[in-house]
């Protein structure tokens, strides 16, 4: 029996011999060309886990408005002690530039709180022992954004830019000032050469409802805004979820010749098949969160097998040894007789490794050989990013984020003509029910009607879309803050400004039919203040959408803030009900409602000075403007006051807005 396995472990490794020739890699890949275009010029990179030692708090990764939604007190269910668990015991292991490590497992196995640790994202944990090192010396926040670029699982991308204009925005802010335009353009095509990303680098991005690049090229995009600013540490969260096996062999390719170029790369992967296995220099696999083995890929069976579990012929190694130190749950009895297992082969393992400095197993066969990768001619020499000048300051930030503000949105185009359609649409109802009247006078109410839907129907679904749109960039702007990409001040006024084209283009369209056809005073001076009033009150309600949105986790609370607060304005703003109506809380509510002040407004730039008559049998009367308005309790602040009321609204909110992009962290709903 002893001999049976011996001759599978040989031929098994046999197999592997075969394999990294290259044969089974030049059927099984589309990438023909393994030239290395951009290695990185640094010093060699070390990276050093000691004793490490985590404790997850399984209370704090529910997040607290569910935990409201659950009757629960958030901050006192984060103090019980009993709902923590130890995501990471014991472990160390140092890897060096040149290598690719993965860290592979079964779920719960502690990937994920590790990455956390490593990248100094341990929300929801804490470190009992151990420490992280960068070449020699203890990680900090200042030394990861230094040395360590953090791929996230999911990819946070602007939909409708292309491949090469989405890198070429990211050179423009990541990359140091003395670089000039010329080195920032040919470091863009040499990260799109290194990733293979040249046949759709005008493709645009693309999402779920965006048709663009496949899952892998937007994959390698997102590696590409990383490596734009040539990290000596590339770290990847599950590289190849939700891609095909073609497409995941291809992407782990791609990180293998990335770290041949003197780059240190780490991977979690969940269980990886047996090509892409093969392409990994070192292998983490881990059981509870702790390690199971440590060392060379090649060298994993050996190990397995002289323990006494040697890995079937024709299996994964990857599938197998998963499988094997996996904790099955579906009853007690199980549960321990498996948790007994792994911490038997856990504790083996730190047996066999004892004394040895970088905590790796070693065989004493020779290693298998290695694919072999070119080196361009075209291999950039230039300058780390790390040593050189300091990145671009607010203004460039500012004038780069604006501009791929303005690509972004005007590139999407359905939106667009939705959107104008629909203020349009909005419009000519409205004017046709007005229409036609000819020299006949409205009667007031009916006027008062429709200068309070002027002012009321349009920003209300100004807010939906906004909140939307917020949402849905919402991700993507607390990684790039995260990784300080910008700071949340240039990211403020680009957004602001960057939307005014489309937010005068929405009130044209809205504005403009509906005050000719309705047969408002037709004076160019009543025009211009009329417009310049809804103009204002729309932009109100956009900067209380973008508040919202930035203040709350999730699209439906911002939803529902939004919709109370509306509502809360329509019906205070002096048309459903009289102000002198009101009793002291919606009174005092109505004071910051800025559709009552453009109520208001518009009213006294309709009646105003004009009088007004009308008919009552076969009397007619005439009435100054001004005494209705006051009746109605609209003529209390001069016109130009209202205007200032409306700005200092807006003023607030969008000082609320900042203030929120500054102190709350713009996390996914999933994140909180």
């Amino acid at each position: 029996m002893a001999e049976k396995t011996t001759e599978d472990t040989q031929l098994w490794i046999g197999t592997v011999l075969q394999d990294a020739s290259g044969l089974q890699d030049s059927l099984f890949s589309s990438e023909s060309d393994n030239s290395l275009y951009f290695t990185y010029s640094g010093q060699s990179n070390t990276l050093e886990v000691r004793d490490l030692t985590y404790q997850v708090d399984m209370a704090s990764q529910v997040p607290w408005f569910e935990q409201l939604a659950q009757f629960k007190i958030p901050w006192r269910s984060h103090s019980s002690q009993d709902k923590c668990d130890l995501g990471i015991r014991n472990l160390s292991f140092k890897v060096r530039s040149g290598q690719m490590l993965a860290i592979i497992g079964s779920s719960g196995c502690g990937r994920a709180s590790l990455l956390d640790v490593i990248t100094g994202r341990s929300h929801g944990g804490k470190m009992k022992s151990g420490q992280i090192w960068i070449n020699g010396q203890p990680s900090t926040p200042q030394l990861m954004r230094k040395c360590v670029a953090h791929v996230r699982q999911h990819d946070q991308l602007l939909p409708n830019l292309t491949v090469r204009e989405t890198l070429a925005f990211v050179a423009q802010m990541r990359l140091p000032r003395t670089f000039s335009q010329a080195q920032r353009d040919k470091r863009v095509e040499d990260v799109i050469a290194e990733l293979r990303l040249r046949q759709c680098a005008n493709t645009r991005v693309g999402n779920t409802y965006v048709r663009g690049v496949s899952g892998g090229e937007r994959r390698r995009v997102s590696i590409g805004v990383q490596l734009l600013w040539n990290p000596g540490i590339l770290i990847l969260d599950e590289p190849t979820s939700g891609l095909d096996s073609f497409t995941a062999h291809n992407l782990v390719r791609t990180l293998s010749r990335l770290a041949k170029g003197n780059r240190l790369v780490l991977i979690s992967l969940h269980q990886p098949r047996s090509d892409i296995f093969r392409l990994f220099d070192l292998v983490l696999l881990m059981t509870s969160g702790t390690p199971i083995y440590l060392g060379a890929a090649q060298h994993m069976v050996q190990y397995f097998t002289s323990i006494g579990h040697p890995c079937p012929r024709y299996s994964n190694p990857a599938d197998f040894y998963v499988d094997l130190t996996s904790i099955d749950r579906r009853s007690k009895e199980q549960e321990v007789a498996t948790m007994e297992k792994a911490q038997s082969l856990a504790a083996l393992f730190l047996e066999k490794v004892r004394g040895f400095d970088d905590f790796l197993w070693k065989a004493e066969a020779k290693e298998c050989g290695t694919d072999s990768y070119a080196v361009s001619q075209t291999l950039t020499q230039d300058p780390d990013c790390r040593t050189a000048a300091e990145r671009p300051g607010i203004l460039q930030q500012f004038t780069t984020l604006i501009r791929r503000q303005i690509s972004n949105d005007f590139r999407d185009l359905p939106t667009l003509l939705i959107h104008g359609a629909e203020a349009c649409l909005m419009s000519f109802i409205i004017g046709f029910i007005y229409y036609g009247h000819g020299p006949k006078q409205v009667s007031f109410m009916d006027t008062s009607a429709l200068l309070f839907m002027i002012g009321a129907l349009v920003p209300f679904n100004v807010i939906l879309d906004v909140v939307s749109k917020c949402h849905s960039e919402r991700s993507m702007l607390y990684h790039e803050l995260e990784d300080g990409l910008y700071t949340a001040g240039p990211y403020f006024f680009a957004k602001i400004l960057g939307e005014l084209p489309e937010h005068c283009a929405y009130v044209i369209i809205y504005g403009m039919p509906i005050y000719w056809l309705t047969n408002l005073r037709p004076v160019a001076e009543l025009f211009l203040l009329h417009f310049m009033l809804v103009w204002l009150v729309v932009f109100c309600s956009r900067t209380m959408a973008l508040a919202a949105s930035a203040m709350l986790p999730t699209f439906h609370m911002s939803s529902f803030c939004c919709n109370a607060l509306y509502n809360s304005f329509y019906l205070t703003s002096g048309f459903m009900i009289n102000l002198n109506n009101l009793w002291i809380v919606p009174a005092w509510i109505s004071k910051v409602s800025f559709l009552r002040w453009c109520f208001a407004g518009l009213m006294q730039i309709q009646f105003n000075g004009h009088p007004y008559t009308f008919q009552l049998g076969n009397l007619t009367f005439s009435v100054d403007g001004d005494r209705m308005v006051t009746a109605m309790d609209l003529n209390s602040h001069p016109l130009y006051a209202v205007y200032l009321i409306v700005i200092g609204i807006s003023c607030g909110f969008l000082l609320l807005y900042y203030l929120s992009l500054k102190f709350i962290k713009q996390k996914s709903v999933q994140d909180w």
